[in-house]
């Protein structure tokens, strides 16, 4: 029934002596990644990590690895006869995630917690517990799927079904990390995996989605950081692009590039925010066509591609990108200056904020290849003309 599904294993030797660990969160995918392994007669290790204190968030609708998911989670390796085991990575999960979160925010930034927490919990701390239990893997329920390279090296790949694809939150993933990790999910929609979840009679088939921003109880991430950041709430001037005062606000928190609602200002045309000064407590707000950037100079650059990333980059690297988790990929150039690595847009892009993540793919739609990214340090609009500077070939296969 279900073989040909986990066809891109590639794992060695006889399922019965390969163990394998799983991620189980107590969500749906999970659930059915480690009910799917176990079918196929692999030694499955469930483990849920506690990542932070599940009073308040025990039993909020959409909360994520909290008291209830790891109910949830115990309840279906029972369900399946699998170990299942608990670890407190709260402290671990505090230092990496949750106060780089708050620090983000109160820098300006919009960031991305799920990006940090598979980066440095799951895929460092929770992969090296998987090594030392004797795992030939570490698999997860992320909808994203990885492939054997000629080389032996495998390339991360988006999932089959677009609407699901979880790469742009994988795309820090090292080549040693990939070597190791395993997605079952990558080919199938969850509507399959829902019909799989019923099929192994798990009480969780039905169970909503976690939300992104886990560790929020409330709902309200400004707590958090006002909390933890308490300079990130302090009054400051709402300013146009000129620098002039044209209203007040509370904190910079409370907005992020390309916001329109929620500015407390009066204006005959919308105004939107184009820009964030910590330094300052700065709201910059302008005009829609403000927000359309061409350059993005770029932090923590991740390379997955071929070769090393220099060589691979050299005087210039088409390529497509993602700006944002919910947006297409689109044609950019990445090139490397003597500030570091910068993609320059195509046709240009509106909201580029900092503390998101530029992904960069080798195709821009259907399961292309991820080669990498990094974190977006600042976006600029260039001068010259877009025209004159688009790599031909590349913009005319996005056109045709």
């Amino acid at each position: 029934m279900t073989g040909t599904m986990l066809n891109s294993l590639d794992l060695q030797g006889r399922p019965q002596d390969t163990r394998i660990v799983v991620a189980m969160s107590g969500g749906v995918d999970s659930s059915v990644t480690a009910a799917l392994l176990k079918s196929e007669g692999y030694d499955v290790v469930g483990i849920t990590l506690q990542l932070y204190d599940h009073g308040a968030a025990a039993h909020r609708k959409g909360a994520c690895c909290a008291g209830q998911d790891i109910h949830d989670a115990r309840n279906v390796a029972e369900r399946i006869g699998i170990p299942h085991y608990v670890l407190d990575y709260e402290d671990r999960f505090r230092e990496s995630v949750i106060d780089n979160f708050a620090a983000s925010y109160a820098s300006g930034e919009t960031p991305v917690p799920c990006i940090e927490c598979n980066r440095s919990v799951k895929f460092r701390d929770l992969l090296a517990t998987a090594r030392e239990l004797g795992a030939s893997a570490l698999a997860t329920g992320h909808y994203v799927a990885s492939r054997r390279l000629a080389d032996g090296s495998r390339a991360l790949v988006c999932a089959a079904d677009a609407d699901r694809d979880q790469s742009y939150f994988l795309f820090a993933t090292t080549r040693e990390q990939l070597d190791f990790l395993r997605f079952p999910l990558g080919d199938m929609t969850k509507p399959q995996a829902r019909e799989l979840a019923r099929r192994f009679d798990l009480d969780v088939a039905d169970k909503q989605d976690s939300q992104d921003i886990c560790f929020v109880p409330t709902g309200r991430y400004t707590d958090i950081i006002g909390r933890l950041r308490p300079n990130a709430v302090e009054p400051g001037d709402i300013v146009d692009l000129d620098g002039r005062v044209i209203g007040r606000h509370h904190g910079i928190i409370h907005f992020t590039v390309g916001q329109r609602r929620g500015l407390g200002i009066a204006s005959s045309a919308p105004l939107y925010v184009v820009r964030l000064d910590a330094a300052s407590r700065h709201v910059v707000v302008g005009p829609r066509e403000a927000l359309r950037m061409d350059r993005i100079q770029l932090r923590d650059v991740n390379w997955i591609g071929d070769g090393v990333l220099e060589s691979a980059v050299g005087d210039g690297l088409e390529m497509f990108v993602r700006v944002r988790s919910t947006r297409a990929p689109q044609p950019a150039w990445l090139r490397a200056t003597d500030r570091g690595y910068e993609v320059e847009l195509v046709a240009g892009e509106e909201g580029v904020s900092p503390g998101q993540a530029c992904v960069f793919y080798d195709a821009p739609s259907g399961q292309a290849r991820v080669l990498g990214g990094g974190f977006i340090r600042s976006a600029t609009a260039k001068v010259a003309s877009r025209e004159a500077a688009a790599p031909r070939p590349l913009v005319e296969a996005v056109r045709g």
